[in-house]
């Protein structure tokens, strides 16, 4: 009998959390995933207080997540999940990701994927044995003008590329509100983070982007990274020189204590031919500059977009599309990847078109080698 919707377990994101709530949003928008089953916190009365006010089955609350994966994995075929969600602190990615893989389940992973470089390697080689999915929620390459973006410089149409310029400043962090803030407290806690705050949280972002719009790697960096705020245990702002695949060069900027700015992540990229623009606070636009021409503006929901940019469109023209419609873009896309494998159908190049396990691995190796350049007094690391 063909599968038609998916099931999806989830690890963290209970009652409260910000970034649960968003995922489970994302999902449900296109009717293609159901929440089956949840060990949604660390602490067993909320863990069963939270699925207790999503409605789940008495029975498919779990109070910690070794439980639900077992359990899971002991049930029927059709009834078991066919997925799990991990939006917990970066520390507690690898141990769920790997026992959810080890009893053959798909995973989608909140960024960055480890909390280190040797447990993204291990992740990446279960995944290559088991030929199990695993996805990473790098949010900004799924909305529909990032796609657009990525097909111009398909087409040509910037000619070779010389220079990516990509920055991110926020302000959030711009006191010290580690003691007020969940959310902050575990960001720029290294036990609970990881060896990064500004970079590994919102660097990352911006890295990944520009990679994937320009189809270009990173090959060295060269960083200087601060703790602006006192009484800070991690870096909150940096500036990164890059140097890319065919001698293109680049710079990141990422800052969280840029005051008065909310989610600023914006990318130029220059090519022989032209320059593209984008603005994530601005999201359904993106300028194209030819060299001595006028500038072109491209808008979502428009019939002249790509295929790829129309497939991760939702909405007519002029009306806004934003962050939940592209977290939904990456759910839609690797569920639909699951429902293929499952029903053993081909998925076709859109669906396959969402982060997977070696950007994760990107992700980490990203974060590693841009804190060891701004420790070292050498002025490139090699990435």
């Amino acid at each position: 009998m063909e599968i038609r919707k998916i099931r999806m377990g989830m690890i963290g994101g209970g009652k409260n959390a910000f970034i649960g709530a968003v995922h489970r949003m994302a999902a449900g928008i296109d009717g293609q995933v159901e929440l089956c089953c949840g060990a949604l916190s660390s602490d067993p009365v909320k863990a069963q207080e939270s699925g207790e006010l999503l409605s789940l089955p008495t029975d498919r609350i779990y109070t910690n997540f070794r439980e639900m994966i077992l359990r899971e994995s002991q049930l029927p075929p059709d009834e078991r999940m066919h997925f799990v969600s991990i939006v917990t602190p970066n520390v507690a990615h690898f141990e769920p990701a790997m026992l959810a893989l080890e009893h053959g389940f798909h995973v989608l992973l909140e960024k960055p994927m480890t909390f280190s470089m040797q447990e993204a390697q291990l992740l990446q080689q279960k995944v290559n044995e088991s030929g199990l999915l695993l996805c990473v929620t790098y949010t900004y390459s799924a909305y529909p003008m990032v796609k657009q973006a990525r097909q111009l410089v398909r087409e040509g149409k910037l000619g070779n590329i010389r220079k990516i310029m990509v920055e991110y400043p926020q302000g959030w962090l711009s006191t010290l509100i580690e003691n007020e803030s969940p959310l902050a407290a575990w960001r720029t806690d290294p036990e609970r983070g990881g060896l990064s705050s500004c970079m590994g949280d919102i660097g990352t972002h911006a890295a990944h982007l520009a990679e994937y719009i320009s189809g270009l790697k990173i090959t060295k960096v060269c960083a200087d990274l601060r703790t602006v705020v006192a009484g800070r245990r991690l870096e909150d702002d940096g500036n990164v020189l890059l140097g890319f695949e065919n001698e293109a060069t680049g710079v990141l900027s990422a800052s969280q204590v840029a005051a008065g700015e909310e989610n600023a992540l914006k990318i130029r990229i220059y090519g022989e031919k032209a320059g593209l623009e984008w603005n994530q606070q601005e999201p359904n636009s993106l300028l194209l500059k030819p060299l001595n021409e006028p500038a072109q503006l491209f808008r979502a929901g428009q019939q002249y977009l790509s295929p790829l940019a129309q497939h991760n469109s939702r909405l007519p023209a002029g009306h806004p599309e934003g962050y939940i419609e592209a977290f939904a873009n990456i759910y839609r896309n690797f569920s639909a990847t699951i429902l293929a494998k499952i029903n053993g159908t081909s998925p076709s190049e859109a669906m396959l078109d969402f982060p997977t396990v070696a950007d994760g691995t990107r992700g980490m190796k990203f974060i590693e080698t841009v804190i060891a350049s701004g420790q070292s007094s050498q002025k490139w690391t090699a990435f």
